[in-house]
């Protein structure tokens, strides 16, 4: 009889990345062409997360589709954009996750940041180990949903602190590395 667990294939180490704050500049709903402004460094941080073997998701809230300031659809078209502006660098992004979703609105959700849903979905869909994954976010509920879902390692990505520390601070009493650069997170990749 056959070893079944020689049969399991590992999974894939997967780069998540948060939307607004991480891949564009945080201007508040930003759900407009016009108004998506990169952030200095995601390119080459995916290009070189591509290198070593990531794969590439997207993990977002967007609040705004429950407030009613943009549809399902806008959200959608304008994420699909990004996908070709990423893909125009050689980079692909396997999937753009969302939770539509705020408690005030819709009530309680499981895909909404801190929660852990987006990450579990894309560890079924997508096969991501999440032992060998680095989740990149801007606030602390994204911390969490990786302190949630067990990934190894985080980054909280404060671009407007530490201007004249380190780019990059290791973990230390907190449970994530601390970057004022995307170009810094390179370096844990």
């Amino acid at each position: 009889m056959a070893n079944q667990s020689s049969d399991i294939k590992p999974g894939r180490k997967t780069l998540f990345l948060d939307r607004d704050g991480v891949i564009n500049v945080n201007h508040g709903y930003v759900y407009q062409q016009e108004k998506f402004e990169f952030i200095e460094g995601i390119f080459s941080l995916c290009q070189q997360a591509k290198k070593k073997g990531y794969q590439i998701i997207i993990v977002t809230n967007q609040s705004g589709i429950a407030r009613g300031y943009y549809s399902n659809y806008t959200f959608k078209k304008l994420s699909k954009w990004i996908e070709n502006q990423f893909r125009k660098k050689g980079i692909v992004i396997t999937q753009t996750l969302h939770c539509p979703h705020h408690p005030k609105f819709n009530g309680a959700c499981t895909c909404r940041k801190p929660k852990s849903g987006m990450i579990f979905k894309a560890q079924r869909r997508f096969k991501a180990n999440l032992s060998q994954s680095i989740m990149v976010g801007d606030s602390l509920s994204d911390m969490l949903c990786a302190q949630h879902a067990n990934i190894k390692k985080s980054v909280f990505f404060t671009p407007n602190s530490l201007q004249y520390g380190p780019k990059l601070i290791p973990p230390g009493f907190k449970p994530y590395y601390q970057a004022r650069c995307l170009k810094a997170i390179q370096k844990i990749l």
